[in-house]
């Protein structure tokens, strides 16, 4: 299976490239650094001149991470000249200026020199030298030029494999032709004006319904501004369909309106006092329905419940009671429950008929019967002044069941 850029089932580059030479390595792990920057850039030949830890070197290949076979491969050599005896063009890497009549070059340019030479037939090499100096003068005198980077002056020491990176790079994109190994698809088309204003119709009109162009003298400045930002986006058809979609979740909610369902407050209200007159807040033995009418419940709440809940969960005092809301205990379903403290909270609508208030009573000496404290609120106050009904619930749940 592929790690992470590593497919051993992918072809293996091997065309003709520079020789790498270390000269007196002093790391096991740099030589390693060195073997994978080649692997990952196509340069297969290494020779080594007189590496200090010995040689094979386990180090080496642990920092290698799979580039085995630029190890396996490499020329152990004891002298520099063994080493590009038979080259015809050699290049020194070097940070210091040595001073000597040799062109200075950088790593791209480098490779635009080795590329015809290699493309000739020729051997061709690219010296790097010790961690802790560098190459010596004598060593830079055996090149044909010298290959440097613009680096900070005061820092300008870099990681034996990170030099070899970086020219390795430079060769390889060259060779290549700078061609990337992959792109990203285009899943989607350009989206067209035509769909872009159909969304932006949409958008418009749910924004007017939540008053957001206002003042209105500035809303043809508004509407001109948020055109202009998805006219900037360029988006395709899926942006725009996944922008619609967005939208209409926010306006509508996953099963209705954002706030929660598919009823208003008022319209919320008139749904619990039905349920109560018609069934005292029961349901039939199977607790199917009980539960699925509860979720009806929980996604059309109304402003007292939003309300009171929203100062709820907001408030540290309540925080791990486990309170929920429209929640089935047995046959009924109350308006908040915390199992954990047995407590009920009800809220008692203003203009409650006789039927539900009858439904309501009977429900709550169910409710006693089965131990649970019953906390009962005006609705009212709850919208009106939440903080007063929350420090009524503390003070019932720290007295004594």
């Amino acid at each position: 299976m592929p790690g992470a850029g590593t497919d051993k089932t992918k072809r293996w580059i091997e065309t003709p490239a520079p020789v790498v030479v270390l000269v007196e390595p002093q790391l096991g792990e740099n030589i390693g650094a060195c073997a994978r920057a080649m692997a990952n850039f196509g340069l297969p030949t290494l020779r080594i001149v007189k590496p200090l830890q010995g040689w094979p070197n386990e180090r080496a290949r642990v920092m290698a991470a799979g580039a085995d076979r630029i190890l396996d491969g490499a020329m152990i050599c004891e002298t520099l000249d063994e080493a590009i005896a038979d080259c015809t063009f050699v290049l020194a890497t070097t940070a210091r200026n040595h001073d000597q009549a040799k062109p200075v070059i950088g790593p791209d340019e480098a490779a635009r020199q080795l590329a015809p030479k290699v493309a000739g037939g020729e051997t061709v090499a690219v010296l790097f030298g010790r961690e802790r100096n560098g190459l010596e003068n004598g060593e830079v005198a055996k090149a044909d030029a010298i290959v440097t980077l613009p680096v900070n002056p005061a820092f300008a020491s870099l990681n034996l494999g990170q030099a070899v990176l970086i020219v390795a790079y430079e060769w390889f994109k060259l060779a290549g032709g700078g061609e990337l190994p992959f792109t990203t698809q285009e899943r989607s088309r350009p989206a067209p004006k035509q769909q872009l204003a159909a969304f932006f119709a949409d958008l418009e009109r749910e924004l007017d319904r939540i008053e957001f162009f206002r003042p209105h003298e500035k809303r043809g400045t508004m509407q001109t501004n948020l055109l202009n930002i998805f006219n900037r986006m360029t988006p395709t058809e899926q942006d725009l369909r996944t922008l619609h979609g967005i939208v209409l979740a926010l306006a509508e909610g996953r099963k209705g309106p954002a706030r929660g369902g598919v009823l208003d407050g008022e319209q919320a209200e008139l749904l619990r006092t039905l349920l109560a007159e018609g069934r005292g807040g029961r349901g039939p033995d199977d607790e199917n329905p009980v539960r699925g009418l509860a979720k009806l419940l929980r996604r059309n709440p109304t402003e007292a419940e939003r309300t009171l809940w929203q100062a709820l969960v907001n408030d540290r005092r309540f925080a791990g009671r486990g309170f929920k809301r429209q929640t089935p205990i047995g046959p009924h379903i109350v308006d908040f429950v915390s199992f954990r403290e047995k407590c009920v909270i009800e809220l008692l609508p203003a203009d409650e008929s006789n039927e539900a208030a009858l439904a309501r009573a009977d429900k709550h000496l169910w409710l006693e019967d089965h131990d649970y404290r019953v906390v009962t609120i005006s609705a009212a106050v709850a919208e009106r002044d939440p903080a007063r009904t929350l420090d009524q619930l503390a003070a019932v749940l720290t007295s004594t069941p």
